[in-house]
């Protein structure tokens, strides 16, 4: 580790090595410095005993309608085309979900039923709610009573430790609704997962940057002996300021992998029918996630992993979701404008920015960046 560095970067996860790999071409010195003992943050993957995948922290569905960000990334990993589905699980069977015709034909019990018939359901039941002010709203403004009930009631409750009528409308507009046959649960033009799995390329964005790095690291032990020129920090916006207008509230889970034997492993090579299942009832955990789905990996083996959703304890857990909510985007809010005020330090990344983004995003936020601090002097 040098004495001096044009950046010092604080996280490891797809900001932070994006902006190094980028910085690292013009020639820039960067520190990155990571709390965990890993690069990736919370989009790192591994191998099972049997040599399949697993998404350590939960599933990272990678999509995207940006050529700029399949540009970049494509220098860094080959893909594997993916189908990301997903189905609910409540009720004792399977529902295809997002809700589609295929959903409406279940719950109606009449196969034949047309996207006609789903359209004047939709038109009956949904609430005459012109603008929803929650997540709770936003739903039966769409389905109404009967499916919100169904499928989004409990889930959201559990994922998220409040009711959808405390959180923002956004939340649960994420989810799509079709009213064709169209089982997909992203739209994107482009879906894929890293070929050899998203940690080689992060291995290979760290390579091309040239930057230092130091694992098992809180950078406020870094400071006092290493001089940088400009700061780049990905961690919590309200951790950087010692919590200074008190905290910003997130959700943590426990991901607990389980390595299926080839004897329980039906002829199919699954164990669930999709990739994803989403676990709405009284069970503890929201959903199981079968990887080998999407990955194309051919094994007589696989696995599951279950996320159990829990409050954030700072010292305890890792803070995954910021919680989009009234009275958390006012706290937010301050903490932005502090940061907005805070001279040689640029804040960037889910969690430094106290927002809800995708991975393309988070990439293409990065390279916007970059280009703003390769236009200034370090």
């Amino acid at each position: 580790m040098r004495e001096s560095y044009d950046y010092l970067i604080v996280g490891a996860g797809l900001s932070g090595l994006v902006l190094a790999e980028r910085l690292g071409s013009l020639g820039r010195s960067c520190l990155v410095v990571e709390r965990r003992n890993h690069i990736g943050g919370n989009c790192h993957d591994r191998k099972d005993r049997n040599g399949l995948f697993y998404h350590v922290y939960g599933p990272h569905y990678f999509r995207t309608n940006s050529e700029l960000v399949r540009a970049y990334l494509s220098r860094f990993t080959e893909w594997t085309d993916a189908k990301y589905r997903v189905n609910v699980f409540t009720g004792g069977r399977f529902w295809s979900f997002p809700i589609n015709l295929g959903t409406f034909r279940q719950f109606c019990g009449n196969p034949a039923a047309t996207e006609q018939d789903f359209r004047e359901y939709l038109q009956r039941n949904a609430l005459p709610i012109a603008s929803p002010a929650n997540s709770k709203e936003a739903i039966l403004a769409a389905v109404g009573t009967e499916l919100y009930e169904l499928f989004y009631k409990g889930y959201t409750e559990k994922q998220w430790g409040r009711p959808a009528e405390a959180l923002d409308a956004s939340v649960c507009r994420r989810i799509p609704i079709h009213p064709g046959l169209d089982e997909r649960y992203f739209k994107d033009e482009f879906q894929a997962l890293p070929k050899l799995g998203y940690q080689p390329m992060f291995e290979s964005l760290l390579e091309a940057s040239k930057a230092d790095l130091r694992l098992e690291t809180d950078y406020r032990d870094v400071l006092p002996r290493v001089r940088h020129r400009h700061l780049i920090y990905t961690g919590p916006l309200d951790e950087y300021f010692d919590g200074r207008f008190g905290p910003l509230p997130y959700r943590t889970a426990r991901y607990d992998l389980e390595e299926i034997d080839a004897s329980r492993v039906p002829e199919s090579g699954f164990v669930q029918p999709v990739l994803q299942v989403n676990y709405p009832g009284p069970e503890p955990f929201t959903r199981t996630v079968e990887l080998k789905h999407a990955t194309g990996q051919r094994s007589r083996f696989s696995n599951l992993v279950r996320e159990f959703p829990a409050e954030y304890r700072p010292g305890e857990s890792d803070p995954n979701y910021p919680i989009p909510g009234a009275e958390s985007e006012v706290l937010a809010g301050r903490y932005r404008d502090l940061a907005e005020k805070t001279p040689g330090v640029t804040f960037i990344g889910r969690l430094a920015q106290y927002r809800y983004l995708n991975m393309d995003q988070v990439v293409g936020a990065a390279l916007h960046t970059f280009d703003k601090l390769a236009g200034a002097a370090p």
